[in-house]
């Protein structure tokens, strides 16, 4: 996964501090991070094809106090879906990365 940014020092900078993953240099700053356990889902859609990415968590509501003591801005309330709990967090160029807690059975952990 790459992210695409207008202030990639910056964001790499939240990344490593405020969020916390761990990464190695590959040189010249060029920073790259080890994700948590992650998933894919595909979806239909009659629109055009589109991708998303979110950090999941077990526990949104601590994840979301831990970011705030670090600084972090919450781009809005957490909302509640059927299927999961959701906000994001506002990156130091301005973009959002979404959070997301799953209240469906997850893949990330089977063998």
């Amino acid at each position: 996964m790459i992210l695409y940014s207008q202030d990639a020092e910056a964001d790499r900078a939240f990344v490593k501090d405020v969020l916390g993953f761990a990464h190695v240099d590959a040189g010249h700053g060029w920073l790259i991070f080890k994700l948590p356990p992650a998933e894919v889902a595909v979806h239909p859609t009659d629109g055009a094809p589109k991708h998303e990415f979110y950090l999941m968590c077990d526990d949104l509501d601590a994840v979301c106090a831990q970011l705030a003591e670090r600084g972090a801005e919450l781009t809005g309330e957490v909302t509640e879906e059927r299927w999961g709990r959701l906000t994001a967090v506002r990156l130091p160029s301005g973009s959002e990365l979404p959070l997301y807690q799953p209240l469906h059975p997850v893949a990330h952990s089977l063998d």
